[in-house]
């Protein structure tokens, strides 16, 4: 048989595949989260996280070290606060926990981009993400304290904030609020696509941020729904948003790359606890190679579209990566 064309001949060596590669994975793609809590001298690993922390602000310096000398470009930030009420007002005291290690971080590393998570789920007694009345969120009064909370992160020193609640207008309302306090400058990276997840059970449990009735399906996007994301980024769009997010990533490939094909704003993905810790339970029980999964994992999120990848597994692909 006289075959003309044969792509094997591009996947021979590894030399040539690395110069054929149409994806290419980097350290300056990766933010990494951390978890921040009161007290001193405190770095609690989280058990359903392994490898990531509870970190005082004291602990939280050294992590930020690691980081930098990692080449990782930027963080972004929960709070965890002793103290909680019904409208999570702590979640924007200029003396809050996320306000003082943003203070912290850029005093000692003013290079480091802080993103900070905005919501109100680990502020509030009830743990959803705003006010309730009988049993029901309150979207406008909620944005009002979003705008609060984004507001004081800006003056604390963070760079971008990341509002996660999924409340409508949110982000105009934060967008308003920033330029009216002189924030022009001060990003919005807005999780445009956040869905009602199964994946996000870790991460609740580090942030002791699970409701405490009920659960968030009101005003977090169903699974099912795919051209829905595609109105929700619309909207977040024409609100003056200025990077769009997916969350979950792994499965939600496919909204990432309608969003990549439908928007020029850059894209982020989130790629959550759950499927970070899926990954790292079948590591331990030696039922799969970890570096060589999560490095696919992460490579499917870049090639679906994203440039911006949210990820627990940072520190290690920078280190992989070399």
């Amino acid at each position: 048989m006289d075959l003309i064309h044969r792509p094997r001949r591009l996947r021979k060596t590894k030399a040539i595949r690395n110069l054929v590669r149409e994806t290419k994975l980097s350290r300056e793609d990766l933010i990494y989260p951390l978890f921040v809590v009161e007290g001193e001298g405190i770095k609690e690993e989280i058990p359903s996280m392994p490898g990531n922390f509870h970190l005082s602000i004291d602990k939280l310096l050294a992590e930020v070290k690691k980081i930098v000398d990692l080449g990782i470009l930027g963080i972004i930030l929960f709070g965890i606060p002793d103290q909680k009420d019904e409208i999570g007002s702590t979640a924007w005291a200029e003396d809050g926990i996320i306000q003082r290690a943003c203070r912290k971080i850029k005093e000692a590393y003013p290079e480091l981009l802080i993103i900070t998570d905005v919501c109100l789920c680990q502020y509030t007694s009830h743990g959803h993400c705003g006010t309730l009345e009988e049993g029901c969120l309150l979207n406008d009064p909620t944005i009002e304290n979003l705008a609060k909370v984004a507001i004081s992160h800006a003056q604390a020193g963070a760079d971008m904030v990341a509002p996660s609640d999924m409340m409508d207008g949110r982000v105009g309302a934060i967008r308003e609020g920033l330029d009216q306090h002189g924030y022009e400058d001060i990003a919005i990276i807005s999780y445009s696509a956040k869905y009602a997840s199964a994946f996000y059970g870790p991460f609740r449990d580090a942030a002791h941020s699970a409701p405490q009735e009920g659960d968030r399906k009101s005003y977090q996007m169903d699974p099912a729904n795919s051209d829905e994301a595609l109105r929700e980024i619309q909207l977040d769009v024409e609100e003056g948003a200025d990077i769009i997010m997916v969350k979950p990533a792994l499965s939600y490939l496919d909204i990432i790359r309608r969003a990549k094909d439908n928007f020029t704003l850059p894209i982020a993905a989130y790629n959550v606890s759950g499927e970070y810790a899926m990954i790292k339970a079948a590591a331990q029980k030696g039922w799969l190679d970890e570096k060589a999964a999560v490095l696919e994992m992460l490579t499917s999120i870049k090639r679906a579209g994203a440039e911006i990848i949210i990820t627990y597994c940072a520190k290690d692909v920078a280190k992989w990566l070399g």
